[in-house]
């Protein structure tokens, strides 16, 4: 029986997100850190404004949804316990037309649930990757394959994914890595990276991987693609985004916000997911780099990493508004 080429094939944990609004922490300036710190008093009663929980996210999932909203063709390679949460998470991946045959339930495990602190624009999320017995599934080879977030047991899966990575060199590799696959490290994450077509990371991050303080752009984008990736980028929240094609430094910047933002959970995962998916689409790597930041802006206008991503036409009417000055520039 034939069966259509999947275009993206995400692999990541999927979890449900519980957003509290809180009502009035105390946040402070952490000048060290180039951070800031959000403080409650211990021990009382904290009010805050509202919860608004948002099934089947997670760096992954995010991916797959965005990718499905501008119309490919995407499933998704993740694992759920066998409770209520998971089926609410399966059903909600249906209802954006995400192919969730790749999933596997586990007996006798609950499915990621996380809370997410919830100040002004920004928030602080509370994580918990449930540990399962991860194991490649089955499936036809893809265009792309997305690796993001996964539990701190997944060394070995990560493994077995370069396996068949190594196995499959049609299959270009997206790698948008989580929390475990940074601190894990470049050496043991080598065979990804040197696999990796487009890595994409903030510069937080960035400077993790590293293990460095320094915040040069071009310091840190050339120094992440001797690990391998033919294309790294890396983004800087409200000051825009950076690639390097191994050759040439381009900035992209910010797609000016319709309105002030009102919640920037999920940003990051719709840019990265945006360039891979106009790249799906066999668009320039500079071409994907002016599709990628208007799907965040949308993003920004509603609670959750989901709400607010586009369909392919909504994507197309905002980047034929877009400023004059509006595009990559060589840096």
């Amino acid at each position: 029986m034939f069966r259509k080429q999947i275009d993206i094939l995400a692999i990541g944990d999927t979890t449900s997100d519980a957003f509290i609004h809180l009502k009035d922490p105390h946040v402070h300036c952490v000048v060290d850190t180039y951070g800031e710190e959000i403080c409650m008093p211990f021990g009382e009663k904290i009010p805050f404004e509202s919860v608004t929980v948002i099934k089947a996210t997670g760096n992954a999932a995010n991916a797959a949804v965005s990718a499905s909203r501008l119309g490919l063709r995407v499933a998704l390679v993740s694992d759920i316990g066998n409770d209520q949460n998971g089926k609410d998470c399966l059903a909600e991946l249906g209802r954006n037309k995400v192919i969730t045959s790749y999933i596997k339930t586990h007996k006798g495990k609950p499915s990621n649930y996380h809370f997410v602190l919830w100040y002004d624009v920004d928030r602080t999320i509370l994580v918990n990757h449930i540990e399962y017995d991860y194991k490649l599934p089955e499936f036809p080879e893809p265009k792309w394959i997305y690796l993001s977030s996964l539990a701190h047991n997944a060394r070995l899966y990560h493994e077995e994914i370069a396996d068949y990575l190594e196995a499959h060199p049609n299959v270009k590799l997206a790698f948008q890595p989580g929390t475990f696959q940074i601190n894990l490290g470049v050496r043991e994450m080598q065979r990804i990276y040197t696999r990796t077509d487009i890595f994409i990371v903030n510069l937080e991050e960035a400077q993790k991987i590293l293990q460095t303080d320094n915040r040069d752009i071009k310091v840190l984008l050339k120094k992440i693609a001797s690990y391998g990736p033919k294309l790294v980028a890396i983004t800087d929240g409200q000051n825009g985004a950076y690639l390097f094609d191994g050759e040439h430094y381009y900035m992209m910047s910010m797609y000016p916000d319709a309105k002030p933002a009102y919640e920037r959970t999920g940003c990051g995962d719709a840019w990265a997911s945006t360039f891979v998916s106009a790249l799906a689409m066999d668009k320039t790597p500079l071409e994907a780099l002016t599709w990628a930041p208007i799907n965040p802006m949308s993003v920004a206008q509603f609670v959750g990493s989901q709400e607010g991503l586009l369909t392919l036409e909504q994507l197309t009417w905002w980047l034929e508004r877009a400023p004059k000055e509006y595009g990559p520039k060589e840096v």
